[in-house]
């Protein structure tokens, strides 16, 4: 029976992104007053080699909502510490740049940068204007290897939301390398406003398993191992009205 273990000091919107990178296959419902986040997923294969990496396939969904109606707070900043027993890979990988995915489409940007890809999903929003009907929006979600910053891998996010009007959303990520206990990496994400801040994203989900050939050896963007029976986690969320929450995940895997 796999284990997931939960500790919360606060929860948010953010736990959506972790459950994408960390989640138990058992699935995950929080809340914390009218709030309502709900997430399933987790990575394949999770019997790992002990002490080398292997490729994995990381795989999420969630969504967030409130039972009493009211609006959440939109996501300002989201930072992720990540478990040192995994690695990201991009030798012979193509990079993608900002200035190839400015202004464009769904379509457009899978075509600037085909080989560059390293995940793929879907996600959800609600648009609300003052004195008018809440406006649904949605948009594939492309991650693109992005140029090294500082030495580190960056992942670049793109969306393209066609409502209230055409617009083209970039998040760049750099993939740090820290000294943190358990933790060998971090991510910080800047949240973008949608529609000038009127927008709440809804539900999300993601795919990350890029796999390629580069001097003869197949290569994987997403690895971990598993030397003492489990991966986790942590976050911080920071959002636009000043509420900051954090928790942490652990997710139990089996060495080989």
């Amino acid at each position: 029976m796999r284990k997931n273990v939960l500790r919360v000091s606060a929860v948010g919107a953010g736990i959506l992104v972790v459950l994408v990178a960390v989640a138990s296959a058992g699935g995950i419902v929080l809340r914390l007053g009218p709030l309502v986040v709900k997430g399933d997923g987790g990575f394949t294969p999770t019997t790992l080699p002990k002490h080398k990496f292997a490729p994995i396939t990381l795989h999420g969904h969630g969504s967030i909502s409130t039972d009493d109606g009211s609006i959440p707070p939109a996501l300002d900043e989201l930072t992720i510490w990540f478990d040192k027993h995994g690695a990201v890979e991009t030798r012979g990988l193509e990079v993608c740049t900002k200035g190839k995915l400015l202004a464009t489409t769904t379509a457009r940007a899978r075509k600037s940068c085909p080989n560059a890809i390293v995940g793929e999903g879907f996600g959800t929003a609600t648009v609300y204007f003052p004195e008018s009907k809440p406006i649904p929006a949605s948009s594939p979600i492309i991650l693109f290897n992005g140029p090294k910053m500082h030495g580190n891998p960056t992942v670049l996010a793109h969306a393209y939301l066609t409502v209230p009007a055409p617009t083209t959303y970039i998040v760049p990520v750099e993939i740090q390398k820290v000294h943190d206990g358990r933790y060998g990496f971090k991510t910080v994400a800047k949240i973008p406003r949608i529609a000038g801040g009127s927008g709440v994203p809804k539900s999300g989900r993601l795919n990350i398993g890029r796999k390629w050939t580069f001097k003869g050896k197949r290569l994987s963007y997403a690895n971990a191992s598993c030397p003492d029976g489990h991966l986790q986690a942590k976050i911080l969320v920071h959002f636009v009205d000043g509420t900051s929450m954090h928790g942490e995940i652990l997710k139990t895997c089996k060495g080989k």
